[in-house]
């Protein structure tokens, strides 16, 4: 996409820089590699300075969060072991997401080009990479409910005999369409989210022209903020995902009374005397 009468160039897609035995390295890719990283360093420097005793700000604020987010595990996902389980995988996307949404603020990332192709682009801005981890998460979701109720008990959230239980056959059908669907949700969302941050900073610092250095440092912190945010919903929606798919306990006796997927209702405390 180029608008006309300005320098404005905007891919959806990442471009390819060069190849290395024929396979194209892009612009998301070389800024993929950077904030992995970025991400390894930051985070294996604060478990080194905790080891060692030695704290100051930034440690505290990395720690503030890590906290924030088991926290956030156990709030959502009550079954300790599979808290444990999951937090890895969880802590990971947070941080590894956060780092990278915010490689894509920072000054001069677009304006380093070869050609009319930008050196930098924000891996997060990449469908192929939002797509994948979202992939990856579902995958990983299904495993960790395989491992918690059996091969053949988490199968029956999907597929059920049509004769004996045709409602649940069809509450079936729409549990396999929403694992696709949540998949969808979470790449889309994310990949918007970034290229739509990345081209309001381009647009902006072109309209503004010699004033944008007074107006892109606010914008750039409203995108740090949403950053955060896109981090943190894609955290919890690998948690809500989880705590779904564990929580099935299978078709009741009688099925034709209670098809919920999620959740047993708590039971009534009986009134006092």
């Amino acid at each position: 996409m180029k608008f006309a009468a300005s320098d404005i160039h905007i891919s959806i897609a990442a471009e390819p820089l060069f190849e290395i035995f024929g396979f194209p390295v892009t612009n998301a890719l070389l800024t993929g590699v950077i904030g992995t990283v970025i991400t390894v360093a930051v985070l294996a420097g604060v478990a080194g300075r905790i080891k060692r005793g030695r704290y100051n700000r930034f440690v505290g604020l990395i720690q503030w969060v890590f906290e924030g987010l088991i926290k956030s595990i156990h709030d959502i996902i009550p079954d300790k072991q599979m808290a444990r389980k999951i937090t890895p995988l969880a802590v990971t996307i947070f941080f590894f997401v956060l780092f990278n949404y915010w490689l894509s603020i920072m000054p001069g990332i677009d304006s380093i080009r070869i050609g009319e192709v930008p050196v930098f682009r924000s891996l997060v801005a990449d469908l192929n990479f939002t797509l994948g981890l979202a992939i990856i998460t579902i995958i990983t979701v299904q495993v960790y409910a395989i491992r918690h109720l059996g091969v053949f008990s988490n199968a029956s959230r999907y597929f059920r005999n049509p004769l004996k239980d045709p409602v649940g056959a069809f509450e079936g059908i729409l549990e396999l369409l929403g694992e696709f669907s949540r998949g969808v949700a979470l790449s889309l969302r994310l990949f918007g989210n970034a290229f739509a941050g990345e081209v309001l900073l381009v647009v902006i610092a072109f309209l503004t022209g010699y004033m944008a250095a007074v107006t892109l440092p606010i914008f750039m912190a409203f995108e740090l903020f949403i950053g955060f945010i896109q981090a943190y919903v894609f955290f919890v929606l690998t948690l809500i995902f989880t705590a779904l798919a564990v929580a099935h306990h299978g078709p009741s006796k009688d099925s034709s009374d209670d098809h919920s997927l999620t959740a047993i209702a708590p039971k009534p405390v009986p009134a006092r005397k």
